[in-house]
C-alpha cells in the first residue's frame, strides 16, 4: 500500500509540472526568420522562460538553421564549434534548467543581421505566475511533427516578463496518462 501512495505522489508531481510548462514558438507569427526584421532580444524580454518549457523554431532549412551555442560564441557570432545544430525546419527545444540558452542562425551573415536568441530561464526557486495569457495563433500547424531536443543552459541567470502558451499535445497525453497511472494504483 506505501507504494501505491508513492507512485500516485510521483505522478502528481509529474502532472503539475508538466501542467506548468509552456510552449513558445520563436518569433510568434514570424518565426525563425532575417527577413521579417524580428526583433528576437525584444521576442525574448516578453516571455518568462521555466525549465519545462518548450522553444519552437519554425524556419524555412533551405535558407536557415539553429544553433545552440556558448555565451562568447553568441555574442561574437562564431558558428565554428556550436554544442548543437538543428536543421529540419521545425525544431522543439525543452529547456531542462536555468540560466541563459544561447541560439543563432550559422548561416553566414544572418546572425550578425539579428537572427539570434538569448533565452533566459528564471531560477526554480522564483514563483511562476498562477496563470499566463496564451500567445495568439497564426492558426497554422507544422506539416512535419516537430524534431524535439532537450539542452541545459549556458549558465548565465537573470529574470524577464511572461506570456505563455497552452500545453503541447504530447504533455496533455502524458498527463492523461499519468492520471490512468494514479487512478489505476488507486483501484485495489
Amino acid at each position: 500500500m506505501a507504494a501505491r501512495i508513492v507512485v500516485a505522489l510521483a505522478c502528481i508531481v509529474v502532472i503539475i509540472r508538466l501542467s506548468e510548462a509552456a510552449m513558445y514558438k520563436v518569433g510568434d507569427s514570424a518565426g525563425w526568420t532575417t527577413i521579417a526584421n524580428v526583433d528576437y532580444k525584444l521576442w525574448a524580454s516578453t516571455k518568462t522562460f521555466h525549465i519545462g518549457d518548450t522553444v519552437l523554431f519554425e524556419y524555412n532549412p533551405q535558407f536557415h538553421n539553429v544553433m545552440r551555442v556558448t555565451h562568447a560564441m553568441y555574442r561574437s557570432c562564431n558558428n565554428s564549434n556550436p554544442i548543437s545544430t538543428f536543421t529540419t525546419g521545425n525544431d522543439s527545444v525543452t529547456l531542462t534548467n536555468h540560466g541563459h540558452h544561447f541560439f543563432f542562425c550559422g548561416v553566414p551573415g544572418h546572425c550578425q543581421a539579428g537572427q539570434k536568441l538569448d533565452l533566459n530561464v528564471i531560477n526554480p526557486t522564483s514563483s511562476r505566475p498562477l496563470s499566463d495569457p496564451p500567445i495568439s495563433s497564426d492558426s497554422s500547424s507544422p506539416s512535419s511533427p516537430p524534431s524535439t531536443t532537450t539542452i541545459p543552459a549556458a549558465g548565465v541567470p537573470g529574470p524577464s516578463p511572461s506570456h505563455a502558451a497552452s500545453l503541447p499535445n504530447s504533455a496533455v497525453a502524458v498527463v492523461a496518462a499519468l492520471v490512468s497511472c494514479l487512478f489505476a494504483n488507486f483501484a485495489y
